[in-house]
């Protein structure tokens, strides 16, 4: 039995979920939140493992008409992670899909510019990595994100979320990827019903946290 809402918001999320990984602070992993939403709480795991934060965007690709359904998802550098079965059941075309990523990575660079102007992502390579999202659902963007992070030379990845149901963590297991998750109801919906206030996360509260980062260990 669950006590739904669990979070009081992002920033409460990420303060838990920091407490609960405070153990990784002497592996001084760098930490990335999932834009929009999961930005505010990766600054929170950030603040709590004293480690670099930036931000990482992602966009996932939803099915026409039922945008909350992700039949993928894409990520700077060009990565992409679709769900073939679910675009076979769907009947969803070439061209539909086509189309839909090519919007989606426009606003996907209209995003990554906004939120970082002129200044490179920071180095993973060779670093241990902690993505952060508000939760997950398909997994879709955890997973593309993932790829980002090991097309950039990270040498660990752990996905780090507050919610997920436990077959989003089975089947990104699966691929390899690591999941710390702090709660997996078996009964599971949405991620906005986990919290108290899951109003949309806007461009300023991005780019104010990003220029305002917690202070980090010297190492």
């Amino acid at each position: 039995m669950n006590t739904l809402p669990r979070f009081r918001d992002r920033r409460d999320a990420g303060r838990q979920l920091g407490r609960r990984m405070v153990g990784l602070r002497a592996q001084h992993p760098v930490v990335l939140g999932l834009a929009r939403g999961g930005v505010p709480v990766a600054f929170e795991v950030a603040a709590a493992l004293r480690s670099p934060f930036d931000v990482l965007v992602v966009r996932k690709l939803g099915v026409p008409l039922h945008t909350e359904l992700a039949f993928g998802a894409i990520g700077e550098e060009d990565a992409q992670v679709l769900n073939s079965q679910l675009i076979r059941r769907l009947g969803l075309t070439r061209r539909r899909i086509a189309k839909t990523i090519a919007h989606e990575r426009a606003e996907l660079r209209r995003r990554a510019t906004l939120y970082r102007g002129d200044r490179a992502p920071l180095a993973l390579r060779g670093r241990s990595v902690v993505i952060v999202d508000d939760g997950l659902a398909t997994g879709s963007t955890a997973h593309v994100a993932y790829d980002v992070a090991i097309g950039r030379g990270a040498a660990a990845v752990v996905v780090a979320v507050p919610v997920s149901p436990p077959e989003t963590i089975e089947e990104l297991e699966g691929c390899g990827i690591k999941v710390i998750a702090l709660e997996v109801p078996d009964r599971f919906r949405a991620v906005g019903e986990w919290y108290d206030d899951f109003e949309q996360t806007t461009d300023d509260e991005v780019i104010s946290l990003l220029l305002h980062p917690p202070p980090i260990d010297e190492h």
